[in-house]
């Protein structure tokens, strides 16, 4: 063993990519398992946006140093405009809903009013009679729950870190990818490759569904702020809930079907006519969302619909929200290492 001449055996490379495929996936279940999902998809997300801009930087600018100051800029670009972003929809949603006092008057109360002339009498004997009473529930509800909602309030700030952290080290590890090529050992070149994989699954996943998400918030907010004020119907709160499209309908399938409902819980306040209109309305887009599934998400991945849901059931039943969450990368990342060895 002291032979300056004795090498130690180098591992074969089927046992070392088994060791990668183990260590990827038990990295995966602690993300999940120690709550760190926000931080993993912020990152992913500035990493892809950096990468993608630099190369079209990356032409007109030589020089391995150039290149490096360039997306080092640009990370901190798309860092500060993410945060923007997040702090200007929380500014957006502030003066939507606008004053408090308000809110109970103009949005609340005619909310509850409609209901009682739409509810069996069984629940209208259960709807608050005043402002005053529907405020003091709610006060009764939160003291009832007050401990849950403090929790609630530090997962919240948790998880707003976690996501900030996310964003810096996704530019960090973009940044770190323009310095020159460096040896490295078998086990770390095929974590690599890992890494790459994940991020090629995220990209798959997430532009496609930000595609299918504009499309279905364009088709919400022609229907909410064009065709419904031209027949003189102003459902409440429209410009949240065409927000709220877009935002939820980041998730695969889920989203579609938390924005219509919210949507149709919206559009009753109007009237049951409206609300039948606008179920209908969502229905055609929600069919319009699985053929765009087909051809975008499904094009990406070559999976379809019900593949995204049975993985968005399991994930759910093992880790919660956040499981629905990540199933459809996950998937896309399990299909595309699967394919990678052409075993399916």
């Amino acid at each position: 063993m002291n032979d300056p001449k004795f090498v130690a055996p180098r591992a074969s490379s089927s046992v070392i990519q088994v060791a990668s495929y183990v260590l990827a996936a038990v990295m995966l279940w602690l993300v999940l398992h120690l709550h760190l999902l926000s931080a993993l998809l912020a990152g992913l997300l500035v990493y892809e946006l950096v990468q993608a801009a630099t190369p079209l930087l990356g032409r007109r600018i030589s020089g391995d140093r150039a290149r490096m100051v360039v997306v080092a800029v640009l990370g901190a670009v798309v860092v500060g405009l993410l945060v923007l972003l997040i702090l200007g929809a929380i500014s957006f949603f502030r003066s939507e809903l606008g004053n408090p006092d308000l809110l109970w008057q103009q949005q609340l109360m005619p909310l509850v009013e409609k209901a009682r002339q739409q509810l069996p009498a069984m629940l209208v004997d259960h709807l608050p009679d005043s402002v005053d009473d529907l405020r003091d529930g709610l006060a009764a509800l939160a003291s009832k729950h007050a401990t849950t909602l403090q929790t609630a309030g530090r997962g919240a700030a948790r998880i707003s870190v976690h996501i900030l952290i996310g964003l810096v080290l996704g530019a960090i590890v973009a940044l770190s990818r323009t310095r020159p090529a460096h040896q490295v050992g078998p086990l770390a070149a095929a974590l690599g490759q890992r890494c790459q994989r994940l991020a090629g699954a995220f990209h798959d996943i997430v532009f496609a569904q930000i595609k299918i998400s504009l499309v279905n918030t364009a088709l919400t907010a022609v229907f909410l702020l064009g065709v419904l004020p031209v027949l003189g119907i102003h459902v409440p709160l429209a410009k949240t809930l065409v927000a709220i499209t877009f935002i939820v309908g980041l998730l695969p399938v889920v989203g579609n079907l938390l924005s219509n409902t919210a949507v149709t819980i919206a559009a009753l306040s109007v009237s049951l006519g409206v609300a039948i209109a606008a179920l209908g309305f969502l229905i055609l887009v929600h069919k319009l969302e699985y053929f765009l599934n087909a051809r975008i998400v499904g094009s990406q991945i070559h999976a379809a619909a019900w593949e995204l849901l049975v993985a968005m059931l399991l994930l759910e039943a093992a880790f919660g929200l956040p499981g629905v969450i990540a199933a459809p990368v996950y998937y896309a990342y399990l299909k595309g290492e699967l394919e990678q060895k052409h075993l399916i």
